[in-house]
């Protein structure tokens, strides 16, 4: 017989493990697979830079002027890529605490005005991220000479990305609970 430790490990192993878009449509699949080797690719990068400088500052003693700024510029699109597929996956961090307290008549109610608030958000955070690109996007980066808005277009991409998932969560949501609603109705 397993020990509890043991049998945390085998839970850890099999999530970590899991595919998270086992039931997922091909299309939703593309998407999320296009959007993982984006973000596997900018992780590589950071760490083959942040490695590759550090060798030679302590090996050769010769520091890449660049490599710091190359990092900073590119955390943004790690980070919105992660926020993205957290929200496609339904992995973003919630709190279901409260939700489960409320009557479950009002539970549809609230879900709906919960992910029209956030994408209400996102959006206003995509509009405002944009503006800031136009603003300042075209300051040229001091060693890349990248213009900065390479990295805070990120910012624009990915707060409109996870709107637009909470959307099509909200619709499947929808449609969903709609379709149950007829069927269940055709049964009586």
């Amino acid at each position: 017989m397993k020990n509890l430790s043991e049998k945390i490990d085998d839970a850890n192993r099999s999530l970590e493990l899991h595919d998270p878009d086992e039931n997922a449509s091909l299309a939703d699949k593309c998407v999320n697979r296009l959007v993982e080797a984006v973000g596997v690719s900018v992780l590589v990068m950071i760490v083959v830079v942040i490695f590759a400088n550090a060798f030679s500052r302590y090996v050769l003693n010769y520091s890449f002027s660049w490599a710091e700024e190359l990092v900073q510029m590119s955390m943004p699109w790690l980070a919105m890529t992660g926020v993205f597929l957290s929200v496609r996956r339904g992995t973003m961090i919630k709190i279901d605490y409260f939700f489960k307290k409320i009557p479950p008549r009002y539970q549809p109610i609230i879900a709906y005005f919960g992910y029209s608030l956030n994408i209400l958000i996102l959006l206003s955070m995509a509009i405002v991220s944009l503006e800031f690109v136009f603003l300042f996007g075209g300051d040229e980066a001091l060693y890349v000479s990248v213009p900065t808005g390479f990295s805070t277009s990120a910012l624009v991409w990915g707060m409109a990305g996870a709107a637009m998932a909470y959307f099509a969560e909200f619709f499947r949501v929808w449609k969903n609970s709609n379709s149950e609603k007829i069927f269940s109705g055709a049964k009586k």
